[in-house]
């Protein structure tokens, strides 16, 4: 396994040492308790839960992907691949790989999988193919069936009901090996939701941070539900995304305490690599005329919505976030190449500045 706290394994090769270890038993019967995995990075050494020879032909291995140090849904989660030696008919591929219960089945346009096939990416598929098309014997075809027992309950969690992956989840990976959440794994997931919105033609696309802007946002706009790409905390990078896909004119949504960072030039949001949030409004407040006095009570707040009940008490908190709303706008087309809709809003949803369009 990988030899730090912050990194671990990804499904895919979760998945591939399941079939290596249930090919292996068919093929020389012994017990199978660890084997090496080829990944695109490096060789590494996955623990087997269990393997199990069902006939000559037929077995099932099962393991778990390893906690790391990052919020992964899918640590913990057993694996299960079968795999079953044919008799060859062609001669495109000694390795077939499908799907069975857990692994979600496409079913929208722009993603790596074609839709009505099982979502096992391009690398893991590669992966399973290149470490067992050596071991199966000659004549013989394995068809490995990947399986994950808990992943239609686990994929509630993910971003794969909204990027129409039904069923399951997805089996990913690009390197074979998973690091923290700062990172790619996440970055990858959630820029297909742009993919996705342009393979179905869905237009007047509406940017939110999370699954709040998102509620908020089908509840105050006249919207679906395909129209809306969650960003997380990475704004610029979805952003960007969007620009390189031709995508330069949308609507950024949400509330003021997370997308006030943005008009001062952070486009990372996470609390943890910068805030500024104080700061931004009591800028934005002395310039639409508040006194000394009110502008210490905003610097004293605790969050922005107590920062509005200030602005409202003032009389000002229309003029402030328009202000704020405006920053936004600049800041973004100051560094990409888009038109912006900003649209401030509180925990109920409601608009904050008028300076927008439905």
């Amino acid at each position: 396994m990988t030899n730090d706290n912050y990194t671990g394994v990804t499904t895919g090769t979760v998945a591939t040492a399941c079939s290596l270890a249930a090919l292996d038993v068919i093929v020389d019967s012994s017990d199978i308790a660890c084997v090496k995995v080829e990944t695109p990075k490096k060789t590494l050494d996955i623990i087997i839960d269990e393997c199990k020879r069902i006939s000559d032909v037929k077995a099932y291995a099962v393991a778990h992907k390893n906690p790391y140090n990052d919020p992964d849904v899918t640590v913990d989660l057993a694996i299960v691949s079968t795999v079953e030696l044919l008799d060859m008919t062609s001669e495109e591929s000694n390795v077939i790989i499908t799907g069975g219960e857990g692994v979600g089945i496409i079913t929208k346009p722009g993603l790596q999988v074609p839709v009505g096939d099982y979502a096992i990416n391009p690398v893991p598929r590669r992966m399973i193919i290149n470490n067992l098309k050596d071991i199966v014997p000659e004549g013989k075809v394995a068809k490995v069936t990947i399986s994950i027992p808990e992943g239609e309950k686990i994929a509630k969690k993910t971003m794969n009901p909204k990027l129409g992956i039904v069923g399951g989840i997805s089996v990913l990976g690009t390197t074979g090996i998973a690091r923290s959440m700062s990172s790619e794994a996440y970055k990858n997931s959630i820029v297909t939701q742009l993919d996705v919105a342009l393979a179905s033609d869905i237009e007047d696309l509406v940017f939110v941070p999370g699954n709040i802007g998102e509620k908020l946002a089908l509840k105050r706009l006249d919207i679906a539900k395909e129209q809306i790409v969650q960003t997380g905390n990475y704004v610029g990078f979805m952003f960007e995304e969007a620009e390189k896909r031709g995508i330069n004119k949308f609507t950024f949504f949400g509330h003021m305490g997370k997308l006030i960072k943005v008009a001062g030039g952070i486009f990372n949001t996470k609390h943890a690599v910068a805030d500024g949030r104080r700061e931004i409004m009591v800028t934005h407040a002395a310039l639409c005329g508040v006194n000394h006095k009110d502008l210490q009570r905003l610097f004293d707040s605790k969050t922005t919505d107590d920062m509005m009940d200030i602005l409202n008490e003032l009389d000002v908190s229309v003029e402030v976030s328009n202000s704020i709303a405006r920053a936004i706008r600049d800041r973004c087309m100051q560094r990409f190449e888009i038109d912006l809709n900003v649209i401030l809003v509180d925990m109920e949803g409601t608009f904050l500045n008028d300076n927008f369009i439905i």
